[in-house]
């Protein structure tokens, strides 16, 4: 994936699920202000964002510098439109891969194996979802140097790692559950955590830590 591609290209191509929360905002808000460009902007939004416990108010976002009426308008509409049909990151808690599942949707009827990343706070809410890599048709791999950097910035306190499986198949290979034991041991050294390593595809899910809890202990 070319990831010098500017948001709109990207998601041309790729698709949204793998632009970060910043590029995402950056598409919402079109431009910046006199004094910031907008990714500036956007990832000063995002880092605002994504410690709130709850949907920011207007007059809150208006107190970011650059930010109008009518640009925290348009990010506090896809904020609710997203929490009434997209069960948003940023008021969801996860205690269990039922509910993890509700944010990795995108993943169900993915051509190409993806590998995702959800960073969680110290309440087990949901900070940032990230697409690590976009693989091949039955095929992708990731390294715990890059698996564990975006939950780092996150400052993330736990982790849930997830992919698809686009034949269908649910049961992990050999190789999944190798990455997993391999994620779990750096998540120990790193004092972040993996809670679950989730596999996703059109028939369902399956919790890898239900099926092999000896690999998270």
């Amino acid at each position: 994936m070319n990831t010098e591609l500017k948001p709109r290209e990207k998601m041309k191509m790729y698709g949204t699920s793998v632009l970060s929360t910043k590029e995402l905002i950056a598409l919402i808000l079109g431009k910046g202000s006199k004094t910031k460009n907008v990714f500036f902007l956007a990832e000063e939004l995002a880092d605002y964002i994504s410690v709130q416990p709850k949907v920011p108010k207007l007059e809150d976002l208006l107190k970011i510098k650059g930010l109008g009426p009518v640009k925290a308008s348009q990010v506090l509409a896809c904020l609710e439109l997203s929490g009434r049909f997209l069960l948003s990151g940023i008021r969801q808690e996860i205690n269990s891969p039922e509910q993890a599942i509700q944010s990795l949707s995108f993943l169900k009827n993915a051509l190409q194996e993806n590998f995702v990343v959800i960073s969680l706070n110290s309440a087990n809410n949901i900070i940032e979802t990230h697409t690590l890599t976009v693989g091949l048709a039955n095929q992708t791999q990731v390294h715990p140097r890059e698996a564990f950097t975006k939950a780092i910035e996150n400052r993330a306190v736990a982790v849930i790692f997830a992919h698809n499986h686009p034949s269908g198949n649910l049961d992990p290979s050999s190789d999944d559950l190798n990455i997993t034991r391999t994620l779990c041991k750096a998540g120990q050294l790193l004092s972040i955590p993996v809670l679950d390593h989730i596999i996703v595809s059109a028939s369902g899910f399956l919790s890898i830590k239900r099926e092999h809890p000896s690999l998270f202990e």
